[in-house]
C-alpha cells in the first residue's frame, strides 16, 4: 500500500473526511516518527498552506484521536500522533525532551510508571517528561570532544 493510501485509510478509519490538504498535513506530522511537534513546526514546513487550516487540521485530527497533547516543559502546546490500535485513546507513555536540540520524542513502548497517591486523591491526566541528550546530539558531541 502507498504511502498515500496508507494516509486516507487512517484518516477514514478515524472518520476524519480525506482531502488533499489534510492529507499532506497527515504526511507531514508522520514523517518524523516518534518526534513531537507544534504548531509552529507545521507552519514553517508547509508554508504554503494557510495557518488557519493548519490549525484547524491539527484540532480536527486531535479531535478523532489521531493526535495527543504532551507538555514537555517548553510552554509550547506540543502534539504526537497517536499510535493506538485498540480505539482507546493512551497517553501513558513516556516522553524524552533533548536539552541540545530541545526536541522532544515519544517513546511509546516506555509506559509511565505508577504514582501511588494518598487517599482521596484522583489521578485524571499524567505527564512523563524525561530531559537528556538524544542521540543525534550525543554523536554530535562525542564526535566533537
Amino acid at each position: 500500500m502507498s504511502d498515500y493510501s496508507e494516509a486516507e485509510a487512517r484518516l477514514t478509519k478515524a472518520g476524519v473526511r480525506v482531502t488533499a490538504v489534510r492529507l499532506l498535513i497527515w504526511r507531514t506530522l508522520t514523517e518524523e516518527e516518534g518526534s513531537t511537534f507544534c504548531l509552529q513546526d507545521i507552519e514553517d514546513r508547509l508554508s504554503t498552506v494557510d495557518k488557519s487550516t493548519i490549525f484547524r487540521t491539527i484540532v480536527t485530527f486531535q479531535e478523532a484521536g489521531l493526535l495527543h497533547e504532551t507538555d514537555d516543559g517548553s510552554g509550547k502546546q506540543k502534539y504526537c500522533v497517536c499510535h493506538c490500535h485498540d480505539g482507546a485513546h493512551h497517553v501513558g507513555h513516556v516522553h524524552v525532551t533533548c536539552r541540545v536540540c530541545h526536541k522532544t520524542y515519544c517513546l511509546r513502548d516506555v509506559e509511565i510508571p505508577a504514582v501511588v497517591l494518598p487517599v482521596d486523591f484522583v489521578v485524571e491526566e499524567t505527564e512523563y517528561v524525561v530531559k537528556g541528550v538524544c542521540p543525534d546530539c550525543k554523536r554530535r558531541r562525542d564526535r566533537d570532544l
